[in-house]
């Protein structure tokens, strides 16, 4: 059994914190944000509050919020910074980032597989570090995928289910003392922004869409 502060949000947060549990692990805090994308509680605020995990509603994790005696800190759909005093409350601390890292670090890596027409994609465990994306791997698992599909499920029928595995045997590494560091290699990184910002220019992605940017001037 690994006890477990979970930070995450949404559906893919609440489904973690069951899988883990499932497993055997201990939940000792969860922090998720107060609401969700549309304005709804969150999944995974609702989960900790009515099945009687301590909870954190916070946008930055601080150290005091860590009980004492955690093993692992782990992340599943959270986008709150975890900085290094609130890591060192835990042996361990990680996240899954649904790429194979270092390709596609950011936080829409999703996104950015499903318009690139990714062939191989896959999740990755990584241990969590003052570099967004960028801390050692712990795990990776890839997965070959059909032509054409959107980001939607590319996410919902490939990269979450790994996830979710990934993370229960994040969890189980750390119970049996089995960790891995393994340095992500900086030379192949690439980092995709959000879709949220401004239309940037990216040949590469055009050339395999067959879409032109009328704004191609002024983004470069």
């Amino acid at each position: 059994m690994t006890r477990i502060f979970l930070a995450g949000s949404g559906w893919f947060g609440r489904q973690a914190a069951e899988r883990l549990i499932d497993r055997g692990h201990r939940i000792v805090g969860v922090a998720a944000p107060e609401r969700g994308r549309r304005g709804k509680a969150d999944l995974l605020a609702l989960w900790a509050i009515y099945g009687g995990a301590p909870l954190t509603v916070v946008s930055t994790l601080t150290p005091e919020a860590v009980p004492e005696g955690t093993e692992l800190i782990l992340t599943a759909h959270s986008h709150a910074f975890i900085g290094a005093r609130t890591r060192a409350r835990a042996p361990y601390a990680m996240g899954y980032h649904p790429s194979l890292l270092p390709l596609h670090r950011g936080r829409d890596a999703v996104r950015w597989q499903a318009r690139m027409g990714e062939r191989v994609v896959g999740g990755s465990i990584y241990h969590l570090t003052d570099r967004v994306d960028g801390g050692p791997l712990h795990d990776q698992r890839h997965v070959v995928i059909p032509p054409g599909i959107d980001h939607r499920h590319l996410w919902r029928e490939y990269l979450s289910p790994i996830g979710l595995d990934m993370l229960a045997a994040a969890a189980d590494a750390v119970a049996s003392g089995d960790v891995r560091v393994i340095p992500q290699d900086d030379r192949l990184a690439t980092w995709e922004p959000s879709f949220d910002g401004a239309p940037l220019y990216r040949p590469e992605v055009l050339q395999l869409t067959g879409t032109r940017n009328h704004q191609q001037g002024d983004n470069q």
